[in-house]
């Protein structure tokens, strides 16, 4: 395992404008001074947090799937954010994992924001996540997930004596009334599952007038802040130490005195689309 590059990139977005929010990010995208192996979105990059799902969502290997796809080719870097999508007349917020040659994964959310009706709008998910890219074990998760730490808890395997995941990346919108949460909730995260943890959170007023001024960050195993950025727009690579990460773990082995349960949900299998 080597260090990982992330690039997250904080902005704000035009509401519900799929066409104009495809155009901005691929200029951000653009904009990344360096090589970097991961690039992280928003939570419904395309639109805002929209409630309108009948007259945005997309089927899948259309518009920002391909948009994705050809993002991810052109960059070589792993690309992860979430868009509003129909399956079978259902609608999902999805996380759409997409590497360089279109292999891809997805995470349809699990924890809907109920203060907004999203549980009435959009269809749950139920699979967990974790995929492996160059050599680290990610769990990528949206928003309001952040606040339910048994889904993302961090299992030790004493066959392979390996955890689940080595980072878990949050993409968000989440709202400036309850920044403190998001601070102190992925420092939580990060300390209970001896893991890095990456949020990535939208700045500004979206159209139906709620505040977010991003916090979008990078917590270490120990839960200290390696980078924050509040209020501005940012496109910010942080590079992810995969020792610091492997010595912590062997210092602190927390994760071996863990209580044991059991979570039910359906495995992930991966999908391929011609």
């Amino acid at each position: 395992m080597q260090d990982l590059k992330i690039t997250l990139i904080q902005s704000d977005t035009h509401w519900e404008d799929i066409s104009a929010n495809l155009s901005m990010f691929e200029e951000k995208i653009w904009r990344i001074s360096g090589a970097t192996d991961v690039i992280v979105l928003p939570e419904m990059f395309t639109t805002g947090f929209t409630m309108a799902a009948n007259r945005h969502a997309e089927m899948m290997n259309m518009r920002t799937f391909k948009w994705m796809r050809q993002m991810a080719d052109q960059t070589g870097a792993l690309i992860l954010g979430s868009y509003i999508v129909n399956v079978h007349d259902r609608f999902y917020n999805r996380l759409l994992w997409m590497e360089p040659g279109g292999h891809f994964k997805t995470y349809d959310k699990r924890h809907l924001f109920r203060m907004e009706n999203e549980h009435k709008t959009y269809s749950p998910g139920e699979s967990l996540l974790i995929g492996t890219w160059k050599g680290w074990r990610i769990c990528p998760l949206i928003c309001y997930d952040l606040r339910f730490p048994v889904w993302s808890r961090n299992r030790y395997d004493a066959t392979t004596r390996k955890l689940s995941y080595d980072v878990a990346i949050y993409v968000a919108n989440w709202p400036v009334t309850r920044i403190d949460a998001w601070d102190t909730l992925l420092r939580a995260r990060a300390i209970e599952n001896v893991s890095y943890v990456v949020g990535v959170n939208r700045i500004g007023l979206d159209g139906q007038g709620v505040e977010y001024n991003g916090h979008s960050s990078v917590i270490s195993p120990k839960g200290g802040v390696v980078y924050t950025n509040e209020g501005t727009e940012a496109i910010h690579t942080v590079e992810l130490s995969a020792n610091a990460l492997e010595a912590f773990r062997d210092r602190f082995p927390s994760y071996l005195d863990a209580d044991d349960f059991t979570l039910e949900f359906e495995e992930y299998e991966d999908s391929d689309l011609d």
